[in-house]
């Protein structure tokens, strides 16, 4: 009967541990349970997935690049002049640039006027070209552009090799996605969730879930008891231990669904809303990631002006939230310490399609904005728009700056981390553009990556000359934690329905 009573006990755990993980998926990426607020840098990284139009978002003006701009896009050039165009880019000392910003992104304009904002023509990867975009999407997050084996992103080995990472940091690691992004796999110190509010066990009656709200008192729910069924020892419980964790540290910190006065009301904004939270309550978070999707203007892409106009909406959504988030900081006083950095696997081709819209192209600006950026300036080679500079790429807007370039400054000088052979594999040769204040660090390249960061598997595929069209059916697959705990929890059905049957055979046989 001992045996039998205690079959029935680990049954049960095992029931709270599953019940614990799927009510906490798909967010379970787990951060540490303690606290650390002692001030230190944030980098927010915002990746535009499907590959912005950049030529329509930082503008020619004038000159001969002008007239080019002009003839490669009759109906989808945004003007030079009128109601309707583009917004002039002139640098501190009041000279003309010759570019200008899409006249929906007001907020970004203004950052500019206040030296918050630089803008680096021409980036992207120098060293592999690929049209397609789960592989350029995949190189960029994995930090290593031609190769996808490794599976750690580079946010993770960012954060694993950080010569100053605290080991008290209560969240280190944040992924506002419904997903865990591809630029934080393999991070056992990373938390992903796609709202504060819903990063929560609310499986079962309601009544059940949590003592107080009228209940008497001394009645506890079902989550108030999680730690303690969750004590044991099994690679499950100590997982679910982990998600009972950063539930408990997440449903701690006042987080406010409310947005403030005044924020625009998008889903991109609410995830920056919930960074900035996040900055501000002290958990120590270093990294951010955030994707906003929608950039493949294939067709329809529009341009600007009355009516509708697909890209125009896009460039006012991404604007408007970059222009809170920043506003947000400085009012709280947090802006000297946070720096977001905007990229897209690549840019559109320079000449439009017969569709109204833009094709997958090679070259596109980044975008880097806050308070320890060195503004009102362009960083980086622009080659022009001359058919002839343009004709060996393709057509395409030439790659003068590796973006790695961009994100290892932006490491050294603000996050202190000069390992740059853990961070970006096979990158060497850095020499930084001066766009971010802090000091320099000679970096260190052919270092393995470090013992904390878990690797996993990707497949591998053929890589692309440039200019050839993507093999169909090629098509990055990614072992994640996701597809490993729906496995795991699967085995633990089985085993927990298997262990009640054999419990039920035993009590048949006794009863008998």
């Amino acid at each position: 009967m001992v045996d039998i009573e205690l079959s029935r006990r680990d049954f049960l755990k095992g029931c709270c541990a599953t019940a614990a993980i799927a009510g906490a998926a798909p967010a379970l990426l787990y951060s540490r349970p303690a606290f650390a607020g002692t001030p230190h840098d944030t980098l927010v990284h915002v990746f535009l997935r499907g590959g912005i139009d950049g030529l329509n978002l930082v503008v020619p003006t004038a000159g001969e690049d002008r007239i080019h701009y002009e003839q490669a896009r009759p109906s989808l050039a945004i003007a030079a002049t009128g109601p309707y165009a583009a917004l002039p880019l002139s640098l501190a000392g009041g000279a003309a640039t010759g570019f200008g910003l899409h006249p929906s992104a007001i907020g970004l304009h203004e950052l500019w006027s206040e030296s918050k904002l630089a803008i680096v023509h021409g980036c992207g990867m120098q060293t592999t070209v690929t049209r397609s975009h789960f592989d350029a999407q995949l190189y960029c997050d994995l930090g290593t552009p031609g190769q996808q084996g490794g599976g750690s992103g580079w946010l993770t080995r960012a954060w694993s090799s950080d010569p100053g990472a605290a080991g008290d940091a209560a969240l280190p690691m944040l992924a506002v996605n419904s997903r865990q992004p591809a630029n934080m796999l393999g991070g056992t110190d990373a938390l992903s969730m796609g709202a504060p509010t819903d990063f929560a066990l609310n499986a079962g009656p309601w009544q059940w879930r949590e003592g107080g709200g009228g209940r008497a008192a001394g009645v506890l729910g079902v989550n108030d008891l999680l730690a303690e069924y969750l004590a044991g020892r099994s690679a499950v419980e100590r997982q679910a231990a982990l998600a009972e964790q950063s539930l408990r540290m997440v449903r701690a910190q006042p987080y406010n669904a409310t947005l403030p006065v005044g924020w625009p009301t998008s889903t991109f904004a609410r995830q920056l809303w919930t960074v900035a939270q996040s900055i501000r309550f002290g958990v120590g978070l270093r990294y951010a990631a955030v994707d906003l999707g929608g950039w493949d203007t294939h067709e329809g892409q529009g341009t600007a002006g009355s009516g509708y106009h697909y890209y125009q909406n896009k460039i006012a959504e991404l604007s408007q939230a970059l222009t809170a988030f920043y506003v947000e900081m400085a009012a709280g006083g947090e802006a000297s310490r946070v720096t977001v950095v905007v990229q897209s696997e690549f840019g559109r081709r320079v000449r439009q399609n017969g569709s109204g819209g833009t094709d997958h192209g090679y070259g596109n600006p980044m975008l880097v904005l806050g308070g320890p950026v060195n503004g009102r300036r362009f960083y980086g080679q622009w080659m022009g728009l001359d058919p002839e500079v343009l004709s060996p790429y393709f057509g395409d807007i030439p790659v003068a700056t590796d973006y790695r370039r961009v994100l290892s400054e932006l490491l050294i000088r603000r996050m202190g981390n000069n390992r740059l052979g853990q961070v970006f594999p096979a990158y060497t040769g850095y020499v930084p553009l001066g766009l971010f204040q802090g000091s320099d660090l000679p970096p260190e390249y052919g270092t393995p990556p470090s013992s904390r960061t878990r690797l996993r598997t990707l497949v591998r595929h053929r890589q692309p000359a440039y200019g050839e069209s993507v093999q169909s059916g090629m098509r990055s697959t990614v072992d994640t934690g996701g597809n490993r705990l729906a496995r795991g929890l699967s085995a633990l059905r089985r085993n927990a329905v298997r262990a009640r049957m054999r419990v039920q055979r035993m009590l048949a046989r006794l009863a008998s």
